[in-house]
């Protein structure tokens, strides 16, 4: 299957947003929660309608969705810890 020039600019912008989130996450909370957030960016990614006019926001609206999936996970992580750890 050939990538035509609309398909070649989806990948590259594509390419773009997941390569800066995952970096991100990986500098402020580590590899383990970048692994994650990966695979929650590309399960948001495969549900997303692209459509030819796809822009960088839309790909945006892909990271925001990922980065809720991370909020929840480390919300819901820090539920477990005993409310003495969250006051000391």
């Amino acid at each position: 299957m050939r990538c035509s020039g609309w398909c070649k600019e989806q990948m590259r912008m594509a390419e773009r947003e997941f390569s800066a989130f995952i970096s991100a996450v990986r500098e402020l909370f580590g590899p383990e929660q970048a692994q994650l957030s990966a695979v929650d960016w590309l399960d948001v990614s495969e549900v997303t309608d692209i459509q030819p006019r796809f822009t960088s926001r839309d790909w945006r609206a892909v990271t925001i969705a990922a980065a809720a999936r991370l909020a929840n996970r480390l919300n819901a992580g820090s539920q477990d810890r005993p409310f003495a750890e969250d006051v000391a």
